[in-house]
C-alpha cells in the first residue's frame, strides 16, 4: 500500500492550499484517514482525521480554517487549508488505516510528507 501526497508549497499568510493524498495498492478497505504535521524542530501532531463514514476531528489550532474531506471511491483524502498562518509551516503527512487483501485488521500507513511553507 502506498500513500502519495500532493499540493504543498509556498503561500503567503492568509492564503489557501489544498492537499491531496491517494492510497493505492492491495486495498480491501480504508478506515480512518487523516493529516498530521511536523513543524520545524517539533514533534509530529494531529491536524485532522475523517472516518469512512465522514465523521471528522480537528486540532483546536486549525478548527474553522481547515476542512478535511475524502472520496471513498478514489481512496483519497483532502485537506483544504484557508487563512494560513506562519505557524502552519510544517511537513504534512497523510495517514490511513487500511485493511489489505491479505490482512484481517487495519494497518496504519504513512505518506512521505509534503512541505507547506507560509511566509511573506
Amino acid at each position: 500500500v502506498q500513500l502519495v501526497e500532493s499540493g504543498g508549497g509556498l503561500v503567503q499568510p492568509g492564503g489557501s492550499l489544498r492537499l491531496s493524498c491517494a492510497a493505492s495498492g492491495s486495498i480491501f478497505s480504508v478506515n480512518t484517514m487523516g493529516w498530521y504535521r511536523q513543524p520545524p524542530g517539533k514533534q509530529r501532531e494531529l491536524v485532522a482525521t475523517i472516518t469512512s463514514g465522514g465523521r471528522t476531528n480537528y486540532a483546536d489550532s486549525v478548527k474553522g480554517r481547515f476542512t478535511i474531506s475524502r472520496d471513498n471511491a478514489k481512496n483519497t483524502v483532502y485537506l483544504q487549508m484557508n487563512s494560513l498562518k506562519p505557524e502552519d509551516t510544517a511537513v504534512y503527512y497523510c495517514n490511513a488505516v487500511v485493511v489489505t487483501t491479505t490482512s484481517s485488521y487495519g494497518i496504519p500507513y504513512w505518506g512521505k510528507g509534503t512541505l507547506v511553507t507560509v511566509s511573506s
